[in-house]
């Protein structure tokens, strides 16, 4: 189902500053323009000669309908749990709600050096899984079409926006700001899937990321937890209540 069609409240989060770079408690999608929260942000870097290098800086935000979605299975997990569970990760990047992410440049990088990257490891990730395709052969040359042009400065921003049906559609900003439109969209669920996997999988670029959204959607369906226990806890005081009140007067008749 659209996340559209019954749209969840925003959960109330806070920014994350990581590395200098600040990422908003909630942006909106350039893909359909719905607000997003923040699930969690962090590094992607090297070690080089015993010095770990920053490349880029990654925020990650997904629809409200992801809590209740992912609270099925995942809500009283552990943050360690969640960040060791592969399964948890799956079910964020295939789950059927939106999806939106920013990678920040520390360093410059011309296009053609990113998207090359991130096309080899989705490929990687295809072909483990048994999945690669013409299909999806086409979906990376697409991909690295629209990057061919492109150069970014330290400050610049790619944006990724996964769609709830699984397109992808791809934005580029000069500085903090999210432009309302995509540069492009490339209809293929399965490179949508990857670029996101690519990040926070099990062999993902960026860990810190990973660990970040395992402890704030952690720390979410608690609290969400917590609510529905004390929304049940007021139900069952309520009923309670309606009973004894039937029997007082059941009594006085």
């Amino acid at each position: 189902m659209s996340s559209s069609a019954c749209p969840s409240p925003l959960p109330s989060v806070t920014k994350l500053q990581v590395d200098s770079v600040t990422f908003p408690p909630s942006v909106n999608s350039p893909a359909s323009s719905n607000p997003l929260f923040l699930g969690g942000a962090g590094v992607r870097g090297l070690d080089i000669h015993g010095k770990f290098v920053i490349f880029t800086v990654i925020g990650v935000y997904l629809d409200a309908a992801s809590l209740p979605s992912l609270s099925v299975k995942w809500k009283g997990k552990t943050t360690e749990e969640l960040t060791e569970s592969v399964p948890f990760f799956r079910e964020i990047v295939t789950g059927a709600f939106e999806k939106f992410i920013k990678v920040t440049m520390k360093l410059p990088l011309t296009g053609q050096q990113y998207s090359e990257k991130v096309t080899e490891n989705c490929v990687a990730i295809w072909k483990s899984l048994g999945i690669y395709t013409d299909c999806e052969a086409k979906a990376v040359e697409r991909f690295l079409e629209v990057f061919k042009d492109q150069n970014f400065l330290p400050g610049a921003s790619i944006l990724f926006a996964l769609s709830h049906n699984g397109s992808l559609t791809v934005a580029f900003s000069k500085d903090d700001s999210i432009p309302e439109t995509g540069k492009a969209v490339i209809e293929n669920k399965l490179l949508a899937e990857a670029v996101l996997e690519s990040i926070i999988g099990k062999k993902g670029v960026s860990p810190g990321t990973r660990l970040s959204l395992a402890e704030r959607l952690a720390q979410l369906m608690k609290k969400n937890k917590v609510e529905e226990e004390e929304e049940a806890t007021r139900t069952d005081q309520e009923e309670a209540t309606d009973v004894s009140l039937g029997d007082k007067l059941a009594k006085e008749n």
